[in-house]
C-alpha cells in the first residue's frame, strides 16, 4: 500500500477532514439525482395499487386474476432486462458510461409513459406493463454499480439505504396523491384513477385524457435531459472532481478494494459471478424480501381497505406505513454502518416483519392489525435497504460485481412475480390470510439465507486470517490481487 493509500483510509468510522469534504462533495452529486429517479421508477410501479381501488379495474374491463397478471408482467420484463441491462452499462468503450445509459434509461421509459395515455383495454395495460419493467431494469443495478465505483465498502450502505428509502416515501406520496386525484374523479370526463401520472404536479394540470399521459411522459423527458448534465461518469474519469481530489478518490478505492482500477470487460468475470455460491446467496436472499416488499407495497391499499375503511380513507393511510419505514430504514442502516455489520440487522428486520404478519393474521382488531401494517413495512423496507448493498461491498472485480448486482435484482424479482400472482382474488379472504401466511415463509427463509452468507463469509475471514499468521500465504503482485479480487487471501467480507 503507498503512502498516499495509507494517508487516505482510516481504521474504524474515523476520516479526515479532507475526506470528509470529498465525500460530501461526492453526496451531493450522486444522491439527490439518484434517489429522485428512483423514486419517480418506484412510484410508477407501485401505484397501479391505488389506481386499482379508485376504479381502474372496472373501467378497463380487467378482471381480478388478469389484475395480478398486470402485476406480474411488470416484473417479467425487468428479470429478462435486468442482467443485460447492467452489462451494457460497465465500460466496455467510452461510449457506454452511467452519465450516457442512465439518463437514456430514464428518457426510454418517459417516452413508455406517453403511451399509457393510449391504454383502453386490458391488452393495452399488459403491453404497458411488460414495457415498463424493461426500460426500467438497469436503474437501480447501475445505481449500486454506481455507487460501488465512488465509495469505500463500509460507506455504501448508507448510501443505497438514501437511495433505496426513495421507494418507502414513493408509497408515502402516493397514497397522498392518489386520494387528491380520487377527488379529480369526473373532471375532464375522467375516472379518478385515469389522473395517475408520475409527477405530482401534473395533476393541477387539467388537459384531455390523451394529452396528460403526453405532457407526462414530456415531463419525464425532460427530467433525463436534465439528468445527462448531473449523472456523473466513471470515478476515473469524473469531471466534478478536481485533480487532487480525483486523485484521493481513487487511493481510497484502490487501498479498499479494487473499484479504484480501470478494469477491461471479460467474459471470466462473468462465469465467475453465475459460479460463485455467494452470488447466488445474496440473489436468493432478495427473492425472499422481494416477495414481501412487493406484494406489500402493491396490495397495501387493498388490504387497509379490507380493514373497513373507505376508499379515501385506505389511501391516506398508506402514509403512516411508509413514513415509518422510510425512518426505520435511514435509522438503523446508520446503526448497520457505525458497527460495520449487516447480517445481525437484516435478520432483525425479517424478525420485526413477520411480528408484524402475524399480528395481521391473528389479531380481529382494526388497531392491532394496522399496527402490525407498520412492523411489516418498516421491517420488509429495512431488511431489503441493507441486503442491496451487500453484494456491492463484498464482491470483487468490477464486471463480477455487475453481473452480482444485477443477477442479485434478477433473480429476487422473481420472488416479486410470485407474489403478484399468490395474492390473488380466490385466496383474499381474511385480509389475504394464506399469502400472509407465505410471505412469513418468504422472510423465514430469508432469515436462513442470511444466516448461511454470515456463517461461510465469517468462516472464510477466519480462515484467511490464519493462513497470513501462519505465514502460509503467498505474496501476491497488484495485478494478481485485482485478478483474484474477492478471492484474494487479503479480501476481507464485510459481514
Amino acid at each position: 500500500m503507498s503512502v498516499s493509500e495509507k494517508n487516505s483510509v482510516v481504521e474504524g468510522d474515523q476520516v479526515s477532514v479532507e475526506d470528509h469534504r470529498l465525500l460530501r462533495k461526492v453526496d451531493l452529486r450522486l444522491l439527490p439525482v439518484f434517489t429522485l429517479l428512483y423514486l419517480l421508477s418506484f412510484l410508477d410501479r407501485s401505484n397501479i395499487g391505488n389506481a386499482k381501488i379508485d376504479g381502474m379495474t372496472t373501467d378497463l374491463g380487467v378482471s381480478p386474476a388478469s389484475y395480478n397478471t398486470a402485476l406480474a408482467i411488470y416484473f417479467v420484463g425487468y428479470v429478462i432486462f435486468e442482467v443485460p441491462a447492467n452489462l451494457t452499462s460497465f465500460p466496455l468503450d467510452n461510449k457506454c458510461n452511467p452519465q450516457v445509459w442512465l439518463p437514456s434509461l430514464t428518457l426510454v421509459w418517459g417516452i413508455v409513459s406517453i403511451g399509457q395515455g393510449l391504454v383502453k383495454n386490458q391488452a393495452g395495460l399488459f403491453g404497458i406493463r411488460f414495457l415498463l419493467g424493461a426500460t426500467e431494469a438497469g436503474l437501480f443495478p447501475g445505481v449500486i454499480y454506481v455507487f460501488s465505483v465512488y465509495y469505500l465498502r463500509r460507506e455504501r450502505s448508507w448510501r443505497v439505504a438514501i437511495f433505496f428509502g426513495g421507494s418507502a416515501l414513493a408509497g408515502a406520496f402516493g397514497g397522498i396523491f392518489a386520494y387528491c386525484i380520487g377527488l379529480m374523479n369526473g373532471v375532464g370526463g375522467r375516472r379518478g384513477w385515469q389522473w395517475y401520472v408520475r409527477i405530482p404536479t401534473y395533476h393541477l394540470i387539467n388537459p384531455t385524457s390523451k394529452r396528460i399521459f403526453i405532457l407526462e411522459g414530456t415531463l419525464t423527458a425532460v427530467v433525463s435531459l436534465v439528468a445527462y448534465f448531473i449523472v456523473p461518469t466513471w470515478s476515473h474519469e469524473a469531471k466534478f472532481l478536481s485533480e487532487p481530489e480525483k486523485t484521493r478518490l481513487l487511493d481510497r478505492l484502490r487501498a479498499d478494494s479494487d473499484a479504484g482500477t480501470d478494469q477491461v470487460f471479460k467474459w471470466s468475470s462473468v462465469r465467475d459471478a453465475f459460479g460463485d455460491h455467494l452470488v447466488w446467496a445474496y440473489a436468493f436472499l432478495f427473492h425472499g424480501f422481494s416477495f414481501v416488499l412487493y406484494s406489500l407495497s402493491l396490495f397495501l391499499p387493498t388490504i387497509i381497505a379490507g380493514l373497513g375503511f373507505e376508499t379515501w380513507q385506505a389511501q391516506l393511510m398508506t402514509v403512516p406505513p411508509n413514513v415509518l419505514a422510510s425512518f426505520s430504514i435511514w435509522t438503523t442502516v446508520y446503526f448497520s454502518s457505525k458497527f460495520n455489520v449487516r447480517a445481525p440487522f437484516i435478520i432483525g428486520a425479517a424478525i420485526v416483519s413477520i411480528i408484524g404478519y402475524i399480528l395481521l393474521i391473528a389479531c380481529t382488531s382494526p388497531g392491532l392489525q394496522y399496527f402490525g401494517v407498520h412492523l411489516a413495512a418498516a421491517g420488509v423496507y429495512t431488511g431489503n435497504s441493507l441486503l442491496l448493498s451487500w453484494p456491492g461491498e463484498n464482491v470483487s472485480g468490477q464486471a463480477k460485481r455487475a453481473v452480482a448486482v444485477a443477477l442479485q435484482i434478477s433473480v429476487g424479482d422473481i420472488g416479486a412475480i410470485a407474489g403478484c400472482l399468490i395474492y390473488r382474488p380466490t385466496l383474499d379472504s381474511h385480509l389475504y390470510r394464506t399469502p400472509n401466511l407465505i410471505a412469513i415463509g418468504y422472510l423465514l427463509f430469508a432469515i436462513v439465507m442470511t444466516t448461511y452468507l454470515w456463517r461461510v463469509m465469517s468462516a472464510e475471514n477466519r480462515r484467511r486470517d490464519g493462513l497470513l499468521s501462519q505465514g502460509e500465504a503467498k505474496e501476491e503482485t497488484e495485478e494478481e490481487r485485482i485478478r483474484l479480487g474477492d478471492r484474494s487471501v487479503r479480501y476481507r467480507y464485510q459481514i
